[in-house]
């Protein structure tokens, strides 16, 4: 009997591999507590001295913690120390339509990142209207055509270059609003009343976010840009519409929103978890200030229950006039991103909080072009907040190298005609 025993024992050790390590900050080396450790299967945390023991049939894990970058352990490093390196997210928006490898528009951001603190990527992986940016392994997209107006003809080559330069890479996925997926399949695309295909202002269709295959078409191409190697994918469009007198499978209620939602980012979470890579979401910025799901189904508590990272939109242009008692917040960029984010602090810890930040022409208000002073106000604003970092939005993902030159920042002073702290070149 003891014999039997032991060679179940043994046969256990050899299927099952028993991981442990410490997980500390690479530049401060103090113990990080409460790092996620996962395999395909499960997470775990580490406890408040950064150890972990876990049991796994696999050959590798991977750890997480808010604020330092992925990391992928071996089982030949088992036992060791394991040095997270810290990042605050730095990120500057790639098109869609720049999205290649011999882009002009790539190549002045990586001289950007060569001379600035930029150290991010965000690079659209699938678009409003449903297309990819390169060819994914995911069939059913590829049948609809989503590859065909692809930008990016080697997505591993683009990998291989960004983690030459240890830049970290954001995938932006849109999820609901789907053109392509939506009138290929039209039972559950979101429909008007008299039963016809709803299509927003720039005529694109969306697919309902109650249907699970829609949450399954978005999941697996997020799943492939993991696999082929981006630290983070980014989820946008994950609500609903902002209109009224739609139709639904389900019957249309808050809750049922929130839950519609947070099923999605479960799933989203469950077949992610393997890669190691974080997930983050992005919402309207009144999110920052509402109680309640503002029709679209975000709320920051149940989002911060299955993302990573929550990335409030806060284009200073998209608040109405009055909000923050300004009677135009485009001219206070500062005021509105640091307020949005203080106002939430309360729900989720500040460095999982990464907001989207404005740089293009008021739209909205009084039309004032986004220059180095109102770019450096938000960027200052995140800051003071202790944000977990920051991505700047240019719809034509076109930078100046010289807004983010820390030796050529200028001295702050006060201006009273404007009301607010102003950079003196």
């Amino acid at each position: 009997m003891r014999y039997i025993l032991f060679l179940f024992f043994l046969y256990e050790s050899v299927l099952w591999g028993s991981f442990n390590a410490t997980i500390i900050d690479k530049t401060t080396f103090l113990p990080i507590a409460n790092a996620i450790i996962s395999d395909s299967k499960l997470s775990i945390k580490s406890d408040q001295n950064g150890t972990f023991v876990y049991e796994s049939d696999e050959e590798k894990l991977h750890i997480k913690a808010y604020g330092y970058r992925p990391y992928k352990l071996n089982i030949e490093d088992n036992g060791t120390v394991v040095k997270l390196e810290p990042i605050t997210v730095k990120a500057l928006y790639l098109s869609f339509w720049r999205a290649s490898n011999n882009s002009p528009r790539l190549k002045e951001i990586l001289e950007i990142i060569e001379q600035t603190e930029i150290n991010t990527i965000v690079v659209d992986v699938k678009n409003e209207y449903g297309s990819t940016s390169y060819k994914t392994s995911f069939e059913k997209a590829n049948g609809y055509g989503a590859h065909e107006d692809r930008t990016n003809r080697n997505i591993e080559q683009f990998i291989e270059l960004m983690k030459s330069r240890n830049i970290y890479t954001i995938a932006r996925v849109v999820t609901f609003k789907d053109e392509l997926q939506a009138s290929n399949n039209p039972e559950y695309a979101i429909k008007k009343e008299d039963g016809t295909i709803w299509r927003n202002h720039d005529d694109m269709a969306w697919v309902d976010p109650f249907d699970k295959r829609a949450h399954e078409y978005t999941v697996s191409i997020a799943e492939d840009a993991a696999k082929v190697g981006f630290d983070e994918i980014n989820f946008d469009y994950i609500r609903f519409p902002a209109k009224t007198g739609l139709l639904f499978s389900k019957e249309n209620t808050e809750e049922s929103r929130i839950q519609a939602i947070s099923e999605f980012l479960q799933l989203a979470q469950e077949r992610l978890r393997k890669y190691g890579v974080f997930i983050s979401v992005d919402t309207y910025g009144n999110v920052c200030w509402e109680e309640n799901d503002i029709g679209i189904g975000q709320k920051i508590e149940s989002l911060s229950k299955y993302a990573d990272y929550i990335s409030p939109m806060l284009y200073p242009s998209g608040f109405s006039k009055g909000s923050f008692g300004l009677e135009n917040p485009a001219e206070h960029p500062h005021a509105v991103i640091f307020k949005s984010l203080k106002n939430i602090e309360h729900k989720i810890d500040s460095k999982r909080l990464r907001p989207w930040l404005q740089s293009f022409r008021d739209y909205a208000h009084t039309k004032i072009a986004y220059n180095y002073f109102e770019i450096n106000e938000q960027i200052r604003a995140a800051e003071d907040t202790n944000s977990g970092g920051w991505m700047l939005w240019s719809p034509s993902s076109k930078y100046k190298a010289s807004y983010f030159m820390v030796e050529e920042k200028s001295v702050l002073t006060f201006d009273s005609s404007r009301g607010n702290q102003e950079y003196i070149d």
